[in-house]
């Protein structure tokens, strides 16, 4: 089955969720108008004959203002749908206390273990198609119009963080439904169903997050910090998609874990791609420290005793400065 059906058959089963898609079909038939029309113009300059398949020259009158606009808007909102519903799960997943008491009060922790299990599942089978299809519709573009314009609006979604698979929640969304079946879930019909996700090791210990689609599509998530090079410890995602070890991150960033990540420069950069502005929105990935705990206990427990003391110097050094300061010293 072509992938266009399936993904209309997949978007189709989920209308009552009221998700947002990709219009793929309405993009692809405005390349076909595109193609046949610039077929029909390069046919009439050669005067009737075969034509050699020229390329196109600038921009795309046909396509280019209605397709990346609409392609834009429909990624956002797909983008945005997501990430709000992956936090409002996880949020779910991870209260505690009071504020569990107050969830349950509101009606919000009604649902039992297998549905939030399935709901993760459909969440990051959601975003993985929808990212499949933006890759596969810009692929079409760039075919059509001999042109790189495709690969361009890639780059240009990911410095916008509207690329799904950059989002930190898919991330940790995938460590969530991991940490549910290795958790309570004894049921063997919700182990099967998250098969085809799950916490990998290469030969030199290295983890990686994984998780497959439709049999043969298949995303992995490296864990492992690029900075210090070991398994990310307390990790973070930055808006950018890229992992960090917390202290590392902050140490990179130029600030201390007192003051956090929201105190680092708008201009600080992303050790790893070197993007602007990408530590305000980073997110504490608790899920996945979470699994990584519980999968590499050893290595925890040594990464904690050597981190405490540095913490603890921090924290003194931050409250030393601060009492000086309010002296007048």
């Amino acid at each position: 089955m072509k992938f266009c059906k399936r993904y209309e058959e997949y978007i189709q089963g989920r209308r009552e969720k009221e998700l947002p898609a990709v219009g793929l079909k309405k993009l692809k038939k405005t390349l076909k108008r595109c193609r046949r029309e610039f077929q029909s113009r390069h046919l009439h300059q050669d005067g009737g004959g075969e034509g050699d398949g020229s390329k196109h020259n600038g921009n795309c009158a046909v396509c280019d203002g209605t397709f990346f606009p609409s392609l834009l808007e429909e990624m956002s909102a797909v983008v945005g749908c997501f990430n709000q519903r992956a936090q409002k799960l996880l949020e779910l997943h991870l209260a505690s206390g009071f504020h569990k008491y107050i969830m349950w009060f509101r009606g919000k922790s009604s649902q039992d273990h297998g549905a939030m299990i399935q709901q993760g599942k459909d969440l990051v089978s959601y975003a993985l198609i929808n990212s499949i299809a933006m890759r596969k519709i810009l692929k079409k573009y760039d075919k059509i119009h001999y042109s790189n314009r495709g690969q361009a609006f890639r780059s240009k979604a990911l410095s916008m963080h509207i690329e799904i698979l950059q989002s930190p929640w898919l991330c940790e969304l995938m460590a969530f439904y991991v940490n549910m079946r290795q958790g309570k879930t004894k049921n063997k019909a919700i182990v099967r169903l998250f098969g085809d996700c799950s916490l990998t090791f290469d030969d030199d210990g290295k983890p990686a997050l994984s998780c497959g689609l439709f049999d043969s599509m298949k995303v992995e998530i490296d864990l492992t910090c690029s900075i210090c090079l070991d398994t990310v410890f307390d990790p973070v995602a930055l808006t950018c998609g890229h992992l960090f070890c917390y202290m590392c991150c902050c140490s990179a960033a130029s600030v201390t874990i007192v003051d956090g990540l929201k105190a680092a420069s708008p201009k600080a950069k992303c050790p790893l791609c070197r993007r602007e502005g990408v530590h305000a929105g980073a997110v504490h990935l608790d899920e996945l420290n979470i699994l990584l705990s519980h999968s590499c206990p050893d290595y925890w427990e040594k990464r904690l005793r050597t981190e405490r003391g540095e913490r603890v110097l921090q924290a003194k050094e931050h409250w030393q400065s601060l009492s000086r300061a309010f002296m007048g010293m």
